[in-house]
């Protein structure tokens, strides 16, 4: 198991985000599901910030992958979350819980994470919280 990714998600479920940043180069490239690229730390960082604000998420039944080298790793999981505050162009919030199955990829050179792509299905976010 690629010890960076695990650190990374050890964060992510603690509320961490300079836990998650740490384990970033300083121009990660982060895939949005439905969203476009953000490039560098500063937004990723403003991203896990919006994110705090509308949800609270807790990731389980984490298997991650490593591929030979170290360069390369995915995950999947399930989200387990709430809709705290109303995300703009989603369905009005109010504390709905939702449970989704999604999955992430990652690039890595030098212990840190130069890539990340999100997977999930948005259109079963969107019937679970209406």
């Amino acid at each position: 198991m690629n010890d960076t990714v695990q650190r990374y998600f050890t964060a992510f479920n603690a509320g961490d985000t300079a836990g998650m940043l740490a384990c970033l180069s300083d121009d990660v490239r982060h895939h949005v599901n439905e969203g476009r690229v953000r490039e560098g730390k500063d937004l990723f960082r403003a991203f896990c910030n919006h994110m705090t604000e509308c949800y609270r998420e807790e990731l389980t039944d984490m298997v991650i992958f490593d591929a030979a080298g170290g360069t390369r790793a995915a995950a999947e999981y399930i989200v387990n979350g709430t809709y705290l505050k109303t995300d703009e162009g989603l369905p009005p919030a109010d504390g709905q819980t939702y449970r989704l199955p999604a999955g992430s990829f990652f690039s890595l050179q030098d212990g840190l994470i130069t890539r990340v792509v999100t997977y999930y299905n948005l259109a079963e976010w969107e019937r679970q919280v209406r």
